[in-house]
């Protein structure tokens, strides 16, 4: 039975969102701040995490980086909940590396479906390997390093992400909605050029290391590592 974290400060919201996920099969704890939910996970790692913007102390933004930042909990994949739905507060929250994204108000079955997505997608891109070797380029999946040739270039959490999954299928042309789908989440409406951007600060990285065309363009369809 997965565990799913729920932290919002509201009791009534808090309360019914666990009722639903236990009607759904779903083992929850609920919190009200930052506090008790980062004590809470030094006992016990959750499937997935509801996190709130508007909390207490810590923001859910500011904790979403902490966890993010925190190889023992970057890879659990979070879903934001919140009332602010402007396109710049969705945007923060998928680059600072939330799965998904959810406006109040939300309907209960709309929240269990997207759950259910973002568990089958991270579940679906694990790999028994740990780490992934092409040439010189070194992906370490655990430790969320990188290094060509025994250089290291140091990415933002979406920057990994993107390369770890090129790299997970090497040699095969990769559209942009497909990094759009894996990467950002399966509803994310920006446009191609945010995947654009990632990719053109990733090379600037890796060129940094030494690694030259590592990524190369496929044009009018996305990118691929040969």
């Amino acid at each position: 039975m997965s565990l799913i974290y729920c932290v919002e400060d509201d009791t009534g919201i808090r309360e019914l969102i666990s009722c639903a996920l236990i009607s759904g099969g779903y083992k929850v704890t609920g919190f009200e701040n930052s506090r008790d939910f980062l004590n809470s996970l030094k006992t016990e790692i959750p499937s997935l995490i509801l996190l709130d913007v508007m909390l207490p102390g810590q923001d859910g933004f500011q904790i979403l980086s902490e966890l993010k930042c925190n190889n023992n909990y970057s890879s659990i994949p979070v879903i934001m909940l919140t009332a602010k739905s402007s396109e710049l507060d969705k945007v923060k929250g998928l680059e600072l590396g939330a799965d998904d994204y959810i406006t109040k108000p939300f309907g209960i079955m709309e929240l269990l479906s997207r759950i259910k997505a973002v568990l089958r997608r991270t579940s679906g891109n694990s790999s028994n390997a740990q780490t992934i070797v092409i040439d010189k380029l070194v992906i370490d999946l655990q430790k969320r390093t990188v290094f060509y040739d025994g250089i290291e270039a140091v990415l933002t959490y979406k920057e990994f992400e993107v390369l770890s999954y090129l790299g997970r299928h090497k040699g095969t042309a990769v559209s942009r909605e497909n990094l759009m789908l894996n990467v950002w989440g399966f509803d994310y409406e920006g446009e191609s050029r945010t995947v654009d951007a990632h990719i053109k600060t990733l090379r600037q990285k890796l060129e940094n290391a030494g690694g030259i065309d590592i990524v190369t363009t496929i044009r009018g369809f996305g990118y691929k590592i040969i």
